[in-house]
């Protein structure tokens, strides 16, 4: 999934939001949702599902995953059974230059039975993106990366509660004070094509 948001390890980029931190930021986030309900119930889990067996997938061979955040990882003992680990190297991929050392890609092995209090920050956001305007102000705009399945959030233009659009737009404000964050969401930002987006706040 898209845009890719990542976490340092070994040579690790050194993230300036602290566990205590992120902690904070997931309790915030578990009080609020999409919808008044489990979005998933609306495509079968699709965005959980590591494969093609989603009724809502393209039928292609996509492998489902997560980048975490800059420092995300301290969130997890790395000995979770219902995820996947894999460290990968940053430079091998399309990210900031100040992105160096390993990150950490995460894919869930049992969904949609996942343990939603501790799912990682990119899936709390969907379908929301941060987003810098020509202004270097800070929007959130409806996903615009290509995805393996039809979200109905996105294709039915449903409404969001205000209440995750505002947890949303705090959040972003506090991570974007990460150097490294801001030059993902800087970055992700320069190469969207402006009239294509779809704000939301």
């Amino acid at each position: 999934m898209t845009p890719k948001f990542l976490s340092g390890i070994l040579n690790c980029m050194k993230s300036m939001i602290t566990r205590k931190t992120y902690l904070a930021i997931y309790r915030l986030l578990d009080r609020v949702s999409p919808i008044d309900a489990d979005c998933g119930s609306l495509c079968g889990a699709a965005c959980c599902t590591c494969g093609g067996d989603s009724p809502d997938l393209d039928g292609s061979d996509f492998d489902m995953g997560i980048y975490l955040l800059p420092g995300e990882d301290k969130i997890f003992t790395k000995k979770e059974d219902w995820l996947k680990w894999t460290a990968e190297y940053a430079d091998d991929y399309d990210f900031p230059d100040s992105w160096r050392g390993k990150v950490f890609f995460v894919r869930c092995t049992t969904p949609p039975e996942c343990p939603r209090r501790m799912r990682p920050l990119q899936c709390r956001f969907f379908p929301l993106a941060p987003h810098l305007d020509g202004n270097n102000r800070l929007r959130l705009i409806l996903h615009t990366g290509e995805l393996p399945y039809s979200c109905p959030l996105i294709r039915d233009r449903i409404t969001l509660n205000p209440s995750f659009i505002q947890a949303t737009f705090t959040v972003w404000k506090r991570l974007i004070k990460d150097p490294l964050i801001y030059d993902l969401v800087l970055m992700d930002s320069e190469s969207r094509e402006e009239s294509s987006l779809t704000y939301v706040r």
